[in-house]
């Protein structure tokens, strides 16, 4: 069944509705369309219909593939070079929240030069974000970040190593194409790791500060679906239900951290430009911990999270949250994926650097953070 929603991205749902891109493309003004891509993508087959469609639109494409699992300004400077180089008008991005970002970033290149440091949303450099971006296209493979739906863009920059979000309404995609066909070759720790994503967009936004009914509701939806669907999609590759109600969670959850993230992203986007590990899975190893922190601050609120995913009277949120890690394959803490005893106190300043833990809904210093890192251990 083919769906279509605006909230407010124009998003098309649907098992092999990607075949619709060249018409879509076409449709937004896209004679010339740069496809922003990953190597393990591009190796899988993944643009080959992508790129056949446009060509039968009548649209013109390249595809750069340069893009790494944690984006890099570098990455973004060659993806720039390529769409200059190509005359590109429009990006179409394929893949999973990686080459969403980037593509974001690299559309934004076409029109605004500043340096990262300063559009970073930590001191409010959106505003200085033109809004005539090139049209954009997003056709997510995996179901976790909700990039495709995103108003941000998130890149390690060089001169402080830290993952810096940009931020602005003019990046947002033109047009979504949700096809849950495009995620059924993901691997199940891969499909375990993006639902965990998917999964702590929707904790922390439901938990952040502030008042945003209609956020709220999302991300309590967006739970219910990963509690009912994580497991089956990890276990049963093939099943599309699984498969398109974890990318509808993952797509969830980016609209509804419009209110707000909290510690656990300010934790895992250090785990990522210093370590090296996939995001998702720094949030599987860390939410735990941040949800037992949380909890005196927003008692019901947790206990309300662990009752969409499953908890007895007798069990803790955390404990819960615990359980589904185990259950879907991954590791329980961050030793066993490399990281040692002697990095976590500068991870720790960098996760107070990062700007996520402001949404939190109880206040951190650097201390804390330190001990949610122990805690994770």
């Amino acid at each position: 069944m083919t769906a279509i929603w605006s909230f407010p991205t124009r998003i098309v749902f649907g098992v092999g509705e990607s075949r619709r891109v060249g018409d879509e493309a076409r449709a937004l003004g896209m004679t010339r369309a740069l496809i922003v891509t990953d190597p393990g993508v591009e190796h899988a087959g993944l643009c080959l219909p992508i790129t056949a469609s446009l060509t039968a639109a009548g649209v013109e494409a390249s595809v750069y593939a340069g893009i790494d699992g944690n984006p890099t300004e570098a990455n973004i400077e060659g993806g720039a070079h390529a769409y200059a180089g190509f005359r590109a008008d429009g990006v179409i991005c394929i893949g999973g929240g990686s080459p969403m970002d980037a593509g974001k970033l690299i559309a934004l290149r076409a029109r605004c030069a500043l340096p990262f440091e300063e559009l970073d949303d930590a001191i409010d450099g959106g505003r200085h974000i033109p809004n005539d971006l090139p049209p954009l296209i997003t056709v997510p493979t995996t179901a976790g970040t909700g990039s495709e739906v995103g108003r941000a863009g998130v890149v390690t920059v060089r001169s402080t190593n830290r993952k810096t979000v940009i931020f602005a309404p003019a990046l947002l995609a033109k047009l979504a194409i949700l096809d849950p066909q495009l995620t059924r070759s993901m691997p199940a720790r891969t499909t375990a790791a993006t639902g965990f994503d998917a999964l702590t967009h929707c904790v922390e936004a439901y938990l952040a500060q502030g008042d945003h009914p209609m956020a709220d509701a999302i991300a309590y939806a967006g739970v219910e679906l990963v509690a009912r669907h994580l497991a089956t999609a990890c276990e049963q590759g093939d099943d599309m239900e699984a498969r398109g109600a974890m990318m509808k969670a993952a797509m969830m959850g980016a609209v509804a951290f419009q209110k707000g993230l909290g510690a656990c992203h300010s934790l895992a986007h250090p785990l990522s430009s210093e370590c090296g590990l996939h995001h998702g899975l720094a949030n599987a190893l860390c939410l735990p911990a941040v949800l037992e922190f949380n909890e005196a601050a927003v008692p019901e609120r947790v206990r309300e999270l662990g009752r969409l995913l499953g908890a007895d009277a007798a069990q803790s949120t955390a404990a819960i949250v615990r359980r589904l890690r185990t259950q879907v394959g991954l590791p329980s803490g961050l030793q066993q994926l490399g990281v040692t005893d002697a990095q976590l106190p500068q991870l720790a300043d960098k996760a107070f650097e990062d700007a996520c833990h402001r949404g939190n809904p109880r206040p951190c210093t650097r201390d804390d953070l330190l001990k949610l890192y122990q805690d994770s251990f």
